[in-house]
């Protein structure tokens, strides 16, 4: 099974290669050290439904450019307690068909992204496309999958630096089929 990312597009105003992003979204995660069966979901989604999410989930009225959703940051056997057992009649899952670790939903609105896009303008990775946001956002929502965080001038520094590693190593270079 391996590493799966689920991409949706759920939105309509602006074209989103999805085949692209799960190949940039497997990348990362693959640099991120995700090995075994794991699963990512990535959204596309409009104003309206990102504003929803927003408001609902984070308490913080309006829209927003992405949102990220972890499950599971530290797996755990599923089955009965005490023993992890099988959780059900039938045979137990052998280790080659085990249970996903579910790492989480990164949500992104691409109309925001494109609001966003031409402050993050000025340097090789970032043009100020909508293109270039997006990557940024694939990026940084999966960081926070992995519990990374900004909220603190330590913690963004840390965090925008493997943003910026991770996009040196993935993005506009030919280490994916496709590359932008």
């Amino acid at each position: 099974m391996g590493i799966e990312v689920f991409v949706a597009n759920e939105q309509n105003d602006f074209q989103i290669d999805e085949d692209f992003w799960l190949k940039f979204a497997l990348a990362v995660l693959e640099s991120q050290r995700v090995s075994g069966n794991a699963e990512l979901s990535l959204m596309f989604v409009d104003r309206s439904a990102i504003m929803g999410l927003n408001e609902r989930f984070m308490g913080k009225a309006g829209p927003t450019d992405v949102l990220s959703f972890p499950i599971e940051i530290d797996p755990t056997n599923s089955g009965r307690l005490p023993d992890s057992g099988n959780n059900g009649p039938g045979p137990a899952i052998s280790g080659s068909q085990s249970v996903p670790v579910l790492l989480g939903d990164v949500v992104i609105c691409p109309e925001i992204a494109n609001e966003n896009a031409p402050e993050h303008a000025g340097n090789d990775l970032h043009d100020g496309s909508l293109e270039d946001e997006i990557a940024l956002l694939v990026v940084h929502g999966i960081l926070h999958l992995f519990g990374m965080d900004h909220e603190l001038n330590d913690e963004a520094v840390v965090m925008e630096a493997r943003e910026q590693e991770l996009l040196r190593l993935h993005y506009k270079n030919d280490s994916l089929p496709g590359a932008i």
